[in-house]
């Protein structure tokens, strides 16, 4: 490796080296230090290798997949599973053209024994075919019709088929809504047969699913396609022995089955229905009905307010804060005398909301109370003055009047609870024209929830209550 040489000058022996001693050669030797440097290698520039086309077609084709998967997981619109039954144990009852009927044991395959019940069903159902009878071919897919009895021993009430569906397509239902299942019709492919996407239902159903009966087949796969035109195709087990397959898809989606190659495809379809306690995300059909007897002491209070924004006092007991949930909120946790009434309500086209009220006061259906101990200052004479808590609750509880108390809360508490409730967004009621309807003569329970707040180092509850208004046209 090549040296680099650098000099280094001492001034130590300059002057002796002009003087000579007789020698051959000049006596003095340089004093200058001679050093080798190593040279650092120079590192050459690295140089950038240039991505071909494939490498971006491969980048791209990646983040496609990516972004199809997460699209997917966004809004997945159809879902399957099996029902662990075991298949001889299940048996379908029919009765035919001519009333008699019969009863079809499973499981079955048609290539080893054709069961004559079978041959009776498939003779007495109906084609999709829009033409009707007329034109019924041996591909033609074949359904029941729904006016004769059909009842089958599975019953998917009792396995937890309605609970994969609610998780997985409907993750964010309110909680008090429930899904329930209603048999639609059973459906018959034959050998060749399959159908086309058919007209959706036009019911009030919010999914459907689709059971396939142990009845061996091959071919006939199940293609569900959302409104965006993507497309899952369900090939299933071919109804071989062991647990017995489902597929659930939303309403708003078109499904086909495709041709059959081999044996026979039977299922039976439910249609999923939304039921609730009436809240105001999804308001279907309610689970409960109130009887004609408190339908009738609803109906004359109804007539005589009309025009009127009436409300009524909840009785029930619900263990929450005002201050971080709203009132309407309770809704689908309504019970006893308080849910038979919103019901009622709702039976009769109007439309109750739940406001929060304390002290006569009351706060908008979209408002918590929120007393805020910083939007409200306090006075030094509030601030010294306190009284101490009753059976752990505050003497503030009672009606926020000018005037002091018997239990000894002071004028000058009602006031500064006064402005606290009317900074939080509180009105009187006279002021938003509510109409509170009670009996005088009667003293029962009235729903008291608490709202902690801190005044004067110590902290204290506002005892609040929950109002159902509505407004009766």
């Amino acid at each position: 490796m090549p040296m680099s040489t650098m000099t280094i000058v001492s001034s130590a022996g300059s002057s002796s080296s002009r003087v000579s001693d007789g020698l051959p050669f000049p006596r003095n030797v340089s004093s200058d230090f001679e050093v080798e440097h190593t040279p650092t290698k120079a590192t050459p520039p690295r140089l950038r290798r240039r991505r071909v086309s494939s490498d971006y077609d491969s980048e791209l084709a990646y983040r496609n997949s990516v972004a199809r998967l997460i699209a997917s997981k966004a809004r997945p619109f159809s879902v399957s599973g099996r029902i662990p039954v075991d298949p001889s144990s299940l048996t379908l009852f029919f009765r035919s053209k001519s009333g008699i009927t019969h009863s079809l044991d499973f499981p079955v395959d048609i290539d080893q024994d054709m069961p004559p019940a079978l041959d009776v069903l498939i003779a007495s159902c109906i084609p999709h075919s829009p033409a009707g009878l007329d034109s019924f071919g041996a591909h033609d897919s074949l359904f029941y019709p729904s006016n004769l009895p059909l009842t089958a021993t599975l019953e998917i009430a009792n396995h937890p088929i309605l609970d994969a569906v609610r998780t997985t397509l409907f993750p964010s239902l309110p909680t008090g809504h429930y899904l329930t299942a209603m048999r639609d019709r059973l459906e018959i492919w034959l050998p060749g047969g399959g159908t086309k996407p058919l007209p959706r239902h036009t019911d009030t159903r919010v999914a459907t699913i689709l059971v396939t009966l142990p009845v061996r087949f091959r071919g006939g796969a199940l293609v569900v396609r959302n409104m965006d035109g993507i497309e899952e195709k369900f090939h299933g087990r071919g109804g071989k022995p062991g647990d017995m397959e489902w597929t659930a898809f939303m309403a708003d989606c078109d499904h086909e089955v495709q041709p059959i190659v081999k044996g026979c495809r039977m299922t039976i379809s439910y249609g999923v229905h939304l039921r609730t306690f009436g809240t105001a995300q999804i308001n279907p059909d309610p689970l409960i009905t109130p009887s004609d007897y408190f339908l009738d002491l609803v109906a004359p209070i109804l007539n005589m307010s009309r025009g009127r924004r009436i409300a009524f006092h909840l009785t029930g007991d619900y263990g929450v804060n005002p201050a971080e949930v709203l009132a309407e909120s309770l809704v689908p946790h309504l019970k006893g005398g308080d849910s038979i009434l919103y019901h009622a309500l709702k039976l009769y086209k109007l439309a109750p909301e739940l406001r929060w009220s304390a002290g006569g006061y009351v706060w908008a259906v979209d408002q918590v109370v929120d007393l805020n101990p910083s939007a409200t200052p306090e006075s030094p004479t509030t601030a010294t003055v306190r009284s101490p808590f009753v059976n752990g609750s505050s003497p503030l509880r009672k009606a926020l009047s000018t005037s002091g108390s018997d239990d000894g809360t002071s004028a000058d508490d009602m006031r500064d609870m006064r402005v606290r409730v009317q900074k939080s967004g509180a009105v009187p009621i006279a002021e938003a024209e509510i109409i509170v309807l009670s009996d005088t003569t009667l003293s029962g329970p009235v729903s008291k929830e608490r709202v902690p707040f801190a005044q004067g180092g110590e902290v204290e509850r506002l005892v609040v209550n929950i109002l159902m208004v509505v407004y009766v046209p």
